[in-house]
């Protein structure tokens, strides 16, 4: 739809713009975006849904068909219930770029004085805590490998490698040889980015590290080919998934029950470091986050463990 020709609908430029229906407008907007800004075909469709469903909504639960009579409470309420119904931060962005496309182009064509969608932000999604293992649980875990055997000590210098540094799994399985300071008490660790970061390290973890590489490291890779720290019984690098299949292993036979994933030992570690009192700073410096705000999501899960022991303990915590 052409600025002439909104000119003409409205009898030669009027003060004030005729009603354009919704339909009506999201096809001149499609076909403006696919002659004039070439967009792809897929671009288009993705437009095309988000907007079918944003009329449909409008008309249905607003009982609104003209552009005209969209408000800006309109918009930021449709991205709500957007969000109430699970969409990804990535999905409720698409969808306010499908709904502020289609103002912007109505506005700049002429077609509505003011343009509603121009200063709607897309709502975050709500952030869930992440569940976190107790202290007992943790330390069950950690001794649940049998270290008489080679499989059984390498598993068990993991987890408490894991526990102990707070490392992701990709950080921990590709750890290589080189990046072990165990004598200063330190290991290397090359992170999200390709960053690089020194991460302290326990006495027991640095004890099972010892064992590992002294004993059972050997049995494993006779021929000291392979250049990571933890190696399977093909004498080749550690897989994620092969890591994660151990965990589970393991806290099955130890009794702890639950999605036990070696990211939860993470946040385990994140979670009791800061209910011990450990400074955010710090905590961001160990687990590798760029954005403090990734860190702080632990502090939520620390302050609602504490609020839940409070009320299972204390006599008025009801």
């Amino acid at each position: 739809m052409s600025r002439a020709a909104a000119d003409e609908g409205r009898g030669g430029g009027g003060d004030r713009p005729l009603p354009v229906d919704l339909d009506l407008a999201v096809e001149g907007f499609l076909g403006q975006a696919r002659v004039e800004r070439g967009l792809s075909v897929n671009t288009l469709e993705a437009y095309h849904r988000d907007l079918e469903r944003f009329c449909r909504w409008l008309d249905l639960a607003q009982n609104v068909t003209d552009p005209a009579h969209v408000t800006r409470e309109h918009i930021a309420l449709y991205l709500g219930t957007l969000l109430d119904d699970g969409l990804s931060r990535r999905s409720l962005a698409r969808h306010r770029v499908s709904v502020r496309q289609l103002f912007r182009f109505l506005h700049q064509e002429g077609l509505l004085a003011v343009d509603p969608a121009a200063q709607v932000e897309a709502p975050l999604p709500r952030r869930t805590l992440p569940t976190v293992l107790n202290q007992e649980e943790v330390e069950r875990l950690l001794a649940a490998p049998d270290v008489s055997t080679p499989l059984g000590l390498r598993d068990a210098a993991m987890l408490q490698l894991m526990y102990s540094a707070g490392l992701r799994v990709s950080e921990l399985v590709t750890l290589p040889l080189s990046g072990l300071a165990l004598r200063a008490g330190f290991i290397r660790v090359r992170g999200k980015g390709n960053k690089e970061r020194m991460v302290p390290v326990g006495d027991r973890a640095i004890g099972l590290l010892q064992r590992w590489l002294a004993s059972g490291r050997p049995e494993l890779d006779p021929s000291g080919r392979a250049n990571t720290v933890f190696v399977s019984q093909r004498a080749r690098g550690m897989t994620r998934q092969t890591f994660w299949h151990r965990v589970r292993h393991h806290a099955l036979s130890a009794g702890v029950t639950g999605d036990v994933s070696p990211h939860k030992l993470r946040h385990s570690f994140a979670t009791h470091l800061l209910e011990h009192g450990a400074d955010l700073r710090v905590v961001q410096a160990l687990l590798g986050h760029a954005d403090i705000s990734t860190t702080e999501i632990y502090t939520h899960v620390a302050r609602e463990r504490l609020r839940r022991m409070h009320e299972q303990h204390h006599p008025r915590g009801e």
